[in-house]
């Protein structure tokens, strides 16, 4: 036992070493060690060393209860060894080797939270809450979340092989993808209808609500908007204080987002200020089980300030705070630190946003026999066309292929008619 003590020893010494001023401040701290629990931890340690039936070094005994230790806490808590540190500064900064994937565990799966826009995955077909059972031949059912993110990046070129379960499907399927450099590009932006704009943010990072007010410039170089399409689906998130910045757009005043927990420093309140881009343009956001975090705080505030209609299907309902912390030796600490709260003071955790207006996902079939697609404009030699009719053909198509977004158009276009009617 006397070398286990020495090892045991730094563990104890860490766990009374003194805590950074916040943490002092947590309240309900326990400064008494579980005496009895660390003296069965000891044994449990002593007994693997003796009789398990492969040798395993220290290391790797006290990193593996570290693991567990954080697993344990919530699906976002992590510990980070210094190839998986690295991996998650990458990521962070917007480029990666991979397919295209957010993930999380639900219920103890490995399971797609939001295929990333314009990537292998979506681009094959996976969508937010289909179950992954293997990566490879490796069964996820035991692997960490850190675990399987490692598995499924690498380098581009390469093949990927997942075996999924889509939610409503009977029997998994396997599909191969060829893994790339992952650059997203976080806000796209398009006329749906003169008048009509459609802005997408498909991840939230350090420049997305610069390329959001930017995009509003865009977007009304030739007259004010007659309505706005805001679309969230299958956006994972990103950093906080983008969404922050995404919201002031639409926002002239009044609180967007809070956030609570047991550090002093994890107390936060965000609000609006005066200028704003788009502050009275009618606007419609789409959210789907694939928006989490910072894109339900956008969807939430909006909503609470009542400030646009929120339509789709209800968020996925990640609303924790996670906070990055070096451990030294290029190791480190992904923990949840607090709550995020909309206006209200609605948790979003393991809640999500309710849309206002619910709109499934599916797309618009016309049967073959019917001519009702076939307009003047189609004939060859029409008179007096004011605009490319492929460009139309193109738009209609797509309107019909994503149910949702047309859905929003006409809620917008029905709200506009709505107004002049009450402004006459």
């Amino acid at each position: 036992m006397r070398r286990l003590v020495s090892v045991l020893l730094p563990i104890a010494l860490l766990v009374l070493a003194p805590l950074p001023v916040a943490a002092q401040e947590a309240p309900g701290a326990d400064d008494d060690l579980p005496v009895a629990e660390i003296q069965a931890f000891a044994e449990v340690f002593e007994r693997i060393k003796r009789a398990y039936v492969e040798e395993v070094e220290d290391a790797d005994l006290l990193r593996n209860a570290m693991r567990g230790m954080l697993s344990e806490l919530d699906p976002h808590s992590a510990y980070l060894d210094s190839e998986e540190f690295e991996s998650l500064r990458e990521s962070t900064q917007g480029e990666f080797g991979g397919v295209g994937i957010e993930v999380g565990m639900e219920e103890g799966q490995l399971t797609v939270i939001t295929p990333i826009d314009d990537t292998p995955a979506s681009r094959a077909g996976l969508r937010s809450r289909d179950r992954i059972l293997r990566i490879d031949d490796t069964p996820t059912d035991r692997l960490s979340l850190q675990e399987a993110v490692n598995l499924m990046r690498g380098e581009p070129g390469t093949q990927l092989r997942l075996t999924i379960l889509h939610q409503d499907a009977n029997a998994p399927l396997e599909v191969t993808l060829t893994r790339e450099i992952i650059r997203t590009q976080s806000v796209k932006h398009e006329l749906l209808e003169p008048g009509y704009g459609y802005l997408r943010v498909s991840q939230f990072q350090s420049r997305t609500g610069q390329q959001v007010d930017d995009a509003l410039e865009s977007l009304e170089q030739d007259g004010p908007l007659d309505g706005l399409v805001l679309d969230l689906r299958n956006n994972p998130g990103g950093v906080l204080q983008a969404a922050v910045d995404v919201a002031d757009a639409f926002l002239d005043s009044g609180l967007i987002v809070y956030t609570e927990g047991r550090l002093a420093d994890s107390a936060m309140r965000f609000s609006a200020g005066r200028e704003t881009a788009a502050p009275e343009v009618p606007l419609v956001v789409l959210i789907n089980g694939g928006s989490a975090s910072a894109a339900e705080i956008v969807a939430g505030a909006l909503q609470d300030q009542r400030r646009g209609v929120v339509m789709g299907t209800q968020s996925f309902g990640k609303g924790s705070v996670q906070q990055i912390m070096s451990l030294g030796n290029d190791e480190g600490l992904k923990l949840t630190t607090a709550l995020y709260f909309t206006p209200d003071g609605r948790s979003i955790q393991a809640q999500g946003i309710e849309p206002d207006v619910e709109v499934i996902r599916g797309r618009l079939e016309v049967a073959e026999s019917s001519r009702l697609d076939v307009r003047e404009a189609d004939l060859e030699g029409h008179l007096g066309a004011s605009e490319d009719p492929r460009e139309r053909s193109e738009m209609s198509q797509r309107l019909r292929e994503d149910y949702q977004l047309g859905e929003a158009l006409n809620l917008l276009k029905a709200l506009n008619v709505l107004s002049r009617r009450l402004d006459g």
